[in-house]
């Protein structure tokens, strides 16, 4: 069986198994996704999800996030963790979607890389649930299945990793 016969089987199965799959972080914009992916960092989805409320009642927009003090936004996302740089972060990120992008997250992967707190993981997150635009969320839980499943040959770096299986993908897009 080739790679890419065993990655469509694969898919095939996890879609019969899982039909419901989808981002367990609770969103309905754009901007709320991204904090709550960068809240998300060591952190369950489920304390995210609970913590996103306080921080949303307290700052409703991309605007009220930007002029926000930095330790206020701590104090809320103190529970998961790493509160100041995670505050820092989504203060920083939100000034930059406020003041160049008109409060709108920019639907480029790499201005997304530029935002502050944004690695390749949360990039590839919003493309993909955002913009619906062909994404593969890289974490050490995808490489070590993605080796398992010999998709890829013993790649440990999620780049290689996602980059292996979107040509893979691509491939059998016809792209």
């Amino acid at each position: 069986m080739t790679k890419k016969e065993l990655a469509l089987e694969i898919i095939k199965r996890l879609k019969e198994e899982y039909p419901d799959a989808g981002c367990t972080l609770d969103y309905n914009q754009a901007w709320k996704l991204l904090v709550s992916v960068r809240l998300a960092a060591q952190c369950t989805d489920a304390r995210v999800n609970v913590v996103v409320q306080d921080l949303y009642d307290k700052f409703p927009d991309v605007k009220a996030l930007a002029e926000a003090d930095v330790d206020k936004i701590e104090e809320i996302v103190r529970p998961c963790g790493l509160g100041r740089s995670k505050a820092r972060d989504i203060n920083a990120c939100m000034k930059i979607l406020w003041e160049q992008y008109g409060g709108k997250v920019p639907e480029d992967f790499d201005a997304l890389l530029k935002l502050p707190g944004v690695g390749r993981k949360s990039a590839n997150l919003i493309m993909g649930d955002v913009f619906g635009k062909p994404a593969i969320v890289t974490d050490t839980h995808c490489i070590r299945l993605v080796n398992r499943m010999g998709l890829v040959d013993n790649i440990k770096d999620p780049k290689k990793s996602g980059d292996g299986i979107m040509e893979d993908y691509s491939s059998r897009r016809g792209e």
